[in-house]
């Protein structure tokens, strides 16, 4: 079990490096992974499920210690994202499926990798549980509004569907996660040292999908939603940051509403995409996924060595 634990912490310290591997993997050999993609739904159910289990008192505990805080990054999440999505959309004049696409980026909740990389970069790791957990439970709601507002101009959007959608691959999940967690708590608590693994699993195997169902779409318009997911990402990630400073919030809280607004549930954006509009309409979500961990953890080193080098300033 130990070999097992030592396996799970290594995947998951190099989750951006497995998202590139098999985004490659992917695109090489489209036979073997396109085959997977009726299945995105039930490889994202599971990872919410995993969430469900880690979930506790704990995550909610900051909520209840500074509100205003966790309030201010679930609306900059569900505000700024999908209203700068939808400008570079509307900006660029993106092709249907793409503009959609990454609309459906931006509608997203907060990805669980978020806490991860906030917590490398020295935030506020409790506000980055809190937001995200927030923002992942209002999403049944908010994010079908949000796709029918952003997305309507481009395709048809039925809110009803995403939001059937949304709770059958994230909400029952989650709240079976919880359920299952409140029954065999002690075999829960040990089992769950193993998520990384089955996290880091499940969203490559997303990924490999989307991309080997969408190589010649790729070759061809690749390069477009690169640029694309890239400027997303990094306004996200700016923005987020400025407007935690704007509100006076401390360094550590400013770097977690900064990576939580920045990194999207892109797992989600892929399956609403396949199951609601076009394979192409996945790819940005696809996209998205290897960037911000790539972005994040490019971040989260540097705030990491900023503040190492901040205290050893302060020492001499």
């Amino acid at each position: 079990m130990n070999t097992l634990l030592n396996i799970s912490h290594f995947v998951g310290r190099t989750f951006a490096l497995w998202v590139i591997l098999f985004a490659c993997l992917g695109f090489a050999f489209p036979s073997e992974f396109t085959k997977i993609g009726p299945y995105i739904p039930f490889l994202l159910g599971i990872i919410m499920f995993g969430m469900g289990l880690t979930l506790s008192a704990e995550d909610f505990k900051e909520l209840f210690r500074k509100p205003v805080h966790v309030l201010i990054g679930v609306l900059t999440q569900y505000t700024l994202m999908p209203l700068i999505a939808f400008l570079l959309a509307f900006g660029l004049r993106l092709p249907s499926d793409i503009a959609v696409g990454v609309i459906l980026v931006g509608c997203c909740p907060g990805g669980t990798a978020s806490n991860v990389m906030t917590f490398l970069a020295k935030g506020n790791t409790a506000l980055s549980v809190a937001v995200t957990t927030i923002s992942t439970l209002l999403a049944p709601i908010l994010t079908p509004v949000f796709i029918l507002l952003f997305a309507r101009s481009w395709l048809p959007v039925s809110p009803a569907a995403l939001f059937l959608s949304i709770v059958q691959v994230v909400f029952i999940p989650i709240l079976l996660g919880v359920i299952v967690k409140l029954c065999f708590k002690h075999q829960v608590t040990y089992a769950v040292q193993t998520l990384p693994l089955v996290s880091v699993a499940g969203i490559v195997t997303i990924i490999a999908a989307v991309v080997s169902a969408n190589k010649e779409q790729i070759l061809q318009s690749g390069l477009l939603i690169f640029a694309v997911v890239v400027l997303h990402n990094g306004l996200g990630l700016l923005l987020g940051y400025l407007i935690a400073k704007w509100f006076n919030m401390d360094i550590p809280s400013r770097r977690a509403i900064s990576i939580e607004v920045g990194m999207q549930n892109s797992g989600l954006g892929a399956a609403l995409a396949t199951a609601h509009f076009s394979p192409l309409a996945a790819v940005p979500s696809a996209i998205f996924s290897v960037w911000h961990n790539l972005s994040g953890s490019w971040l989260a080193t540097y705030w990491s060595k900023q503040m190492g080098q901040e205290k050893e300033q302060k020492k001499s």
